[in-house]
């Protein structure tokens, strides 16, 4: 949802800025203007529930995803790495098909609704590239709450290995 409140927030932005004439027959200051408070509702809305989410999580002992965005775009190519070789089972393989078949729609010029249509057009658009930055930046913190779990000294981690040699008397 903050992602999403965010796309049409930029939409709105845009439209006050750059569109001079009308849209669908609606003055393009209030469509921006409506585009631009619908996305800073659904944003803030999309903030709250994503927090008390993480709370439930939390409260239940789920793994909750971590780090930011930087580190999950960097753990990204581990994470598909780790899923192929089959050493990470928490991403099922269905899940990055569907991703491969979300990056596909979203650049094939075949869309279930034009983007000749004002406004409308890019909504299916948005909304498949919403979920697939959702879905990927998930998977991406999860992977490294997964990682950070199994580092030496944490809570969830491997007993350290036992050295081979005994000390002498």
């Amino acid at each position: 949802m903050v992602y999403f409140g965010g796309v049409l927030g930029l939409i709105g932005l845009l439209t006050v800025a750059l569109r001079d004439g009308d849209v669908a027959g609606l003055p393009a200051v209030g469509v921006g203007a409506g585009l631009l408070g619908l996305g800073l509702g659904i944003g803030a809305l999309g903030v709250l529930w994503r927090r008390r989410v993480r709370r439930r999580k939390i409260a239940r002992g789920e793994p909750v995803p971590v780090g930011n965005v930087v580190d999950r775009a960097r753990a990204l190519p581990r994470l598909i790495r780790a899923a192929r070789r089959g050493t990470y089972g928490e991403l099922p393989q269905r899940r990055m098909f569907l991703w491969v078949l979300a990056l596909v729609y979203l650049v094939s010029p075949i869309d279930i609704l034009p983007d000749l249509l004002p406004v409308i057009g890019v909504t299916d658009d948005a909304g498949v590239a919403v979920w697939l930055l959702t879905s990927v930046s998930a998977a991406a913190g999860l992977y490294l709450s997964h990682e950070r779990d199994a580092l030496p000294g944490t809570r969830n981690a491997p007993p350290p290995p036992r050295p081979d040699h005994r000390p002498r008397p």
